[in-house]
């Protein structure tokens, strides 16, 4: 029987009321049932910094989840926060002492929609605040309709790992973002949406370092399914 390797998924947090009179996670099923579809074994990580090291240490891969919220603006240098931006300290923090050690490791790392743009702060890239306000002609990039349904194309760049990946040039994704990344650091930009946001990083001297900024775990492209293969596959080792 082979082994499933291992993969942590951050999870969300709220703070007490709705669900619980108590602060509690949140995580939806779909991430879960991707990494399991994969042939991944899925764990859930608490927002603990001082957990990282040994979490890690016992993972084959890290999943850094999106959520409906933003990477503070002071971690990539601007001074200015727009108003449209809410944040969840905690979380990012924790995500970045998970995200920073992965990478340093050479662990196989999916960011996916804030997780991505997370990826790209800590590769030493800045964020769009509120594409509306940056953009001209902008995408709707908040969908309102289903997210089991495309919102836009991505173009993917030839020779990336992410073409490598799904075999294809374009791809149908959903979106669910009002941030960016606006420059990658690091990283290389890999896709991008017909109005010219980024819609992808990976970082070339990675086995497996990918960000992509719609929600793979809604299976809604052929390429999203390819995506998780792929990194379970890395898992592995």
């Amino acid at each position: 029987m082979i082994k499933r390797p291992l993969i942590g998924l951050t999870l969300d947090a709220e703070p007490a009321g709705g669900w619980s009179k108590y602060p509690w996670y949140a995580l939806r099923r779909n991430y879960f049932d991707a990494v399991a579809g994969a042939g991944g074994l899925a764990v859930a990580l608490p927002h603990d910094k001082t957990l990282a090291e040994e979490y890690l240490s016992r993972l084959d891969g890290l999943i850094v989840t999106g959520g409906a919220f933003d990477v503070d603006p002071a971690l990539y240098g601007d001074a200015e926060r727009h108003g449209s931006v809410a944040l969840k300290a905690d979380r990012t923090v924790a995500e970045l002492a998970f995200l920073t050690s992965a990478m340093a490791r050479g662990m196989p790392v999916l960011g996916i929609c804030g997780g991505e743009q997370l990826m790209a702060v800590a590769l030493g890239g800045t964020l769009i605040q509120h594409i509306p306000d940056s953009v001209p002609g902008a995408l709707a990039h908040e969908q309102t309709h289903s997210h089991f349904e495309p919102g836009h194309d991505v173009e993917i760049t030839p020779g990336t790992l992410l073409h490598r990946i799904v075999g294809e040039r374009r791809m149908a994704v959903n979106t669910s973002h009002h941030q960016a990344v606006k420059s990658p650091g690091r990283a290389v930009v890999n896709a991008m949406s017909p109005d010219g946001v980024i819609e992808g990083l990976e970082v070339g001297d990675q086995k497996f370092c990918l960000g992509v900024q719609w929600h793979p775990e809604y299976l809604v492209d052929a390429g999203d399914k390819a995506i998780f293969a792929a990194m379970v596959a890395a898992a592995h080792g």
